[in-house]
C-alpha cells in the first residue's frame, strides 16, 4: 500500500512529460532526468520517514532558521541544543532538519542562520550529535556543496562553512569516530581550498568526547562510563568555579559616568572577564552532564552557586558596557553578557525540568 501511493506521488511528478510545461501563463524546460531523479528520493524519504519540521526539535529549527528573522533567536537555539541533549532522538531529528534547511537552499539568509544553530549545537551538545555532523556524508554531501560554484554562494556563506569545517577539524582529530570531517578538511587544502584566518581555539571551544567526563545517556537517564584520557599529560575537566570565590566584581576599576581606563586597569577587567567565561564554561558542562532530577546534592548545590555568582557578575558586566569607553573592550563585554544570557536560558530550563520531576517524582511515591 505504502509503495502504492510513493509511486502514484511519483507518476503525478513524471507525467508533466511535455516539451514545455505550463506555468502561470509562462513556458519552463522539462526538469533533467537527474533533477527527477532526486526530487523521487525526496518524497520517499518524507513520505517514509515524515517531514523533518515534525519533530519537537524541527518545530523549533524550523522558526530558529526561518529566513524573516532579522537576528538570531538565541532563545530558541538554546532551546533546540536542550532538546538533543534530553531526548532520544534528538541529535538524529535535529540532523534532519538542518539537511533539509541547507539542502539546495539559495535563500542564503536562511544558510547562515542554519549554520549558527548548527555551530550552536555542536559547541553545547555532546558525542551523540556530534557523530552526526562529524561524519563524511554530511561535510562532504551538504555543507562542501553549499560553497560549489554551481551555487555561487556570497563570500559570507563560504568562509563560514569553511571555518566550520576547519574548527571541526582541529576539535574532533583526536576522535577516532569523529574523522570524516578530518579527512574532508585534508582533502580541501590539497585542492588548494583556502581557508580563513582564525583563532580555532577562540573559534570553537568544543566538547569533545576525550574529555573525560561522564555524558548523560537520555535513554536510561544514566551515566556513562567516563572515556579516560590516553595520555597523563590530559586532565579531567573539575567541575569546580576555582576562581568563583577569588572574583570580587568591585575589582573591576568603577567611576561615576564614563569610563576611560588605563591599560593596567584594561588588563584587569580582561582578567576579571577570563573568570566570568570560565564560570560559564563550567555552568555549560555541568547542564549538558547531569540529568535533571538524579543529580548528586553536591553538583546541584555548586550549579546553584555558579549561577548566583554569575548573575552578580552579570550586573557588573551590564553596567560597564554603557560607561567604558573603550570600543573593543566594551564589545566584549556585550560578546560575555551575551554567553551569561545564553547560560541563564539553560540554566532556568534545567530548574523547570529538575522540580517538575522532582514533583512527578514524589507524587510516585506517595
Amino acid at each position: 500500500m505504502i509503495d502504492r501511493r510513493i509511486d502514484q506521488s511519483i507518476k503525478s511528478f513524471s507525467c508533466l512529460d511535455q516539451s514545455n510545461i505550463a506555468l502561470g501563463g509562462a513556458y519552463a524546460r522539462r526538469p533533467s532526468a537527474s533533477l527527477c531523479r532526486r526530487i523521487v528520493v525526496v518524497i520517499k524519504m518524507e513520505f517514509l520517514l515524515g517531514n523533518p519540521y515534525s519533530t519537537p526539535v524541527g518545530q523549533c529549527i524550523e522558526k530558529a532558521t526561518d529566513g524573516s528573522l532579522q537576528n538570531e533567536d538565541w532563545t530558541l537555539n538554546m532551546e533546540i541544543c536542550d532538546i538533543i541533549n534530553e531526548t532520544e532522538e534528538g541529535p538524529k531529528d535535529a540532523m534532519r532538519a538542518v539537511k533539509k534547511r541547507l539542502n539546495g537552499n539559495r535563500n542564503f539568509r536562511e544558510v547562515m542562520l542554519a549554520l549558527t544553530v548548527l555551530e550552536t549545537c555542536v559547541k553545547n551538545c555532546g558525542h551523540r550529535f556530534h557523530v552526526h555532523v562529524a561524519n563524511r556524508d554530511f561535510i562532504e554531501g551538504v555543507l562542501v556543496k553549499i560553497i560549489t560554484p554551481k551555487n555561487n554562494p556570497p563570500a559570507i556563506v563560504q568562509d563560514k562553512v569553511l571555518s566550520l569545517i576547519q574548527a571541526w577539524a582541529d576539535a574532533f582529530r583526536s576522535s577516532t569516530d569523529l574523522t570524516g570531517v578530518v579527512h574532508i578538511y585534508e582533502e580541501l587544502k590539497r585542492k588548494g581550498i583556502e581557508f580563513p584566518m582564525a583563532d580555532l581555539d577562540a573559534l570553537s571551544p568544543i566538547h569533545t568526547p576525550q574529555r573525560g567526563v561522564p555524558e548523560v545517556d537520555p535513554g536510561t537517564h544514566r551515566y556513562r562510563a567516563p572515556v579516560q584520557p590516553n595520555t597523563a599529560s590530559e586532565t579531567v575537566p573539575k567541575p569546580v568555579a576555582a576562581a568563583t570565590a577569588d572574583f570580587n566584581p568591585t575589582q573591576i576599576p568603577t567611576a561615576s559616568g564614563s569610563i576611560t581606563a588605563n591599560p593596567e586597569q584594561i588588563a584587569r577587567l580582561r582578567s576579571e572577564l577570563d573568570v566570568v567565561r570560565g564560570n560559564v564554561k563550567v555552568m555549560s558542562e555541568m547542564l549538558t552532564e547531569m540529568v535533571p532530577g538524579q543529580e548528586e546534592a553536591s553538583d546541584l548545590e555548586l550549579l546553584q552557586e555558579l549561577n548566583r555568582t554569575c548573575r552578580a557578575m552579570q550586573h557588573r558586566v551590564v553596567e560597564l558596557i554603557s560607561r567604558v569607553s573603550n570600543e573593543e573592550v566594551t564589545e566584549e563585554l556585550l560578546h560575555v553578557n551575551d554567553d551569561l544570557n545564553n547560560i541563564f536560558l539553560r540554566y532556568e530550563r534545567y530548574e523547570r525540568y529538575r522540580v517538575g520531576r522532582s514533583a512527578q517524582n514524589n507524587g510516585l511515591r506517595e
